[in-house]
């Protein structure tokens, strides 16, 4: 019986665990009005882009739309967009929270395709 109590507690103390969440949707929040119903534009790429956070006991880390800025910054860079018709439409944001007991770590993916116009 002793046994049985030591491997639960075993059990307890050195599992973890995750949750994981996602949105998708056209997120872009320009003034810009773009036809997509024809065909004058050709889907170039898919980029992502991440970032993650550390908290022990919640203290740490940054807040979580920041986080979302810097995954949503990271793949704008990764995109390539400077200079030319290009945009980013079906924009996705997932989001993964690890913990283990005083320990959380949360990980921001964002992704979307990149198209260019003709």
């Amino acid at each position: 019986m002793k046994n049985l109590f030591f491997v639960a507690i075993a059990t307890m103390l050195f599992s973890s665990c995750a949750l994981h969440n996602s949105y998708t949707g056209n997120l872009n929040a320009h003034q810009t009005n773009v036809v997509l119903s024809e065909s004058n534009y050709v889907v170039k790429d898919q980029v992502t882009g991440k970032a993650e956070a550390t908290y022990v006991l919640g203290i740490g880390g940054i807040g979580k739309k920041s986080l979302f800025n810097a995954a949503r910054q990271d793949m704008y860079m990764n995109a390539d967009l400077n200079g030319k018709s290009r945009a980013l439409i079906n924009e996705t944001f997932e989001t993964k929270t690890s913990f283990f007991l005083i320990v959380w770590k949360k990980q921001i993916t964002t992704s979307a395709h990149v198209i260019e116009f003709k």
